[in-house]
């Protein structure tokens, strides 16, 4: 049976982003984000929690996550849970969960909209602004362009 490991969170991003290299020269990014909860409890008290991530981006998503995301900024991750555990100077094991991203979403607005960038992907971000379609007079249409399905009734 197959299993599934995917995690999706919208945050903001509470460290700049840290690129980095491997020893092959792979680069790898890292940042932290943070989510937020409110709720009421059942004396009708409110309250916030906050839950910190670790983001870490790879290739050429480490390269445009650290040359377009921020410290403040809020971004959506989408990627798989990834837990390992180290032995801590004073000897106790530790453990840390990171988040290694597949997609990042900048969900504000740097002057250019808002911008998706996925580690499958070589080019431009995913969520450019749409083109508006090509304008063409109907004396510049043949009539073997236009169908039936073209007519607006």
């Amino acid at each position: 049976m197959a299993g599934l490991n995917k995690i999706m969170v919208i945050g903001n991003v509470g460290t700049d982003p840290e690129m980095r290299y491997t020893p092959s020269g792979s680069p790898v990014t890292s940042f932290r984000l943070a989510t937020n909860r409110r709720y009421n409890t059942q004396d009708g008290e409110r309250r916030e929690e906050t839950e910190w991530f670790t983001i870490v981006a790879w290739s050429q998503l480490a390269e445009q996550v650290n040359q377009y995301l921020s410290k403040g900024q809020r971004a959506y991750v989408e990627g798989r849970l990834h837990s390992h555990s180290y032995q801590g100077n004073d000897g106790q094991m530790r453990f840390r969960n990171e988040i290694i991203a597949d997609r990042v979403l900048f969900l504000d607005r740097a002057g250019t909209g808002e911008r998706e960038q996925r580690s499958d992907e070589a080019g431009a971000p995913a969520a450019a602004e749409p083109q508006p379609p090509e304008q063409t007079s109907p004396e510049q249409t043949s009539p073997e362009q236009t169908s039936t399905d073209d007519l607006p009734f």
